[in-house]
């Protein structure tokens, strides 16, 4: 998918009452809380992705995706959608962001952009092990459109989370990469979200008041396959 050239206007308005908390922590929320790896001053791969909130069968929701098994980078991780900016995109500093991550995401699930009210974006974080400088978008699913794998070289699965799932205590817990990492993790339709798709969730979760107390000692392993 192209994009128009056209920037996406961010809408703050018309959210529904359980999405204004998610929308007061992203506003407000600084770097430093988000994440201990903020980009460099210069250079960095700038990237985007795309944190979309609907109203799901299992009550408020979020859209994530699982890269297949068969790519070379990350195989079978859960993620946003999303990826690097184009120069059609524009800015990374401007409208860049908000048009990658649609695009992205139309590209992978098949989602219209269309239906999608971009409300916030997040203050943009730092990967240093692919050097990636990444601005999480947030935005309302307003209008659903169907979505699904859309290249199975690319996308194993496209599915959706309720956030009361994610904040759920007995679905909480940290995983332990073999390299050492440790990070957030949770546990949901079979997988494991862990890594940096996690730890954004898990702020996100604390900033907008989401979050329910758990056990921050408990280790989940990777499931096969996840």
């Amino acid at each position: 998918m192209k994009s128009s050239g056209a920037p996406v206007a961010i809408v703050r308005d018309g959210l529904p009452d359980w999405l204004l908390p998610v929308r007061r922590a992203a506003e407000t929320v600084r770097p430093e809380q988000l994440s201990r790896f903020l980009p460099p001053a210069e250079g960095g791969r700038h990237s985007a992705v795309l944190l979309l909130f609907g109203d799901g069968p299992g009550g408020p929701d979020l859209l994530l995706t699982q890269r297949s098994t068969a790519l070379r980078s990350h195989p079978g991780q859960v993620s946003f959608p999303g990826g690097s900016l184009d120069p059609v995109d524009g800015d990374p500093a401007g409208p860049g962001p908000v048009a990658a991550a649609l695009r992205e995401a139309a590209e992978e699930t098949g989602l219209d952009p269309a239906g999608v009210q971009v409300f916030a974006t997040l203050p943009a974080l730092y990967i240093p092990v692919s050097d990636f400088v990444v601005t999480p978008v947030l935005g309302w699913w307003r209008e659903e459109s169907p979505v699904t794998a859309v290249d199975p070289a690319e996308t194993g699965e496209v599915f959706r989370v309720p956030l009361a799932t994610l904040a759920d205590p007995a679905h909480r817990g940290r995983y332990r990469h073999p390299s050492g990492f440790i990070s957030p993790a949770f546990q949901t339709n079979g997988h494991l979200v862990w890594g940096f798709t996690a730890g954004v969730i898990d702020r996100l979760l604390h900033h907008s008041g989401l979050e329910q107390p758990w056990d921050s000692s408990r280790l989940i392993e990777l499931p096969v396959g996840g």
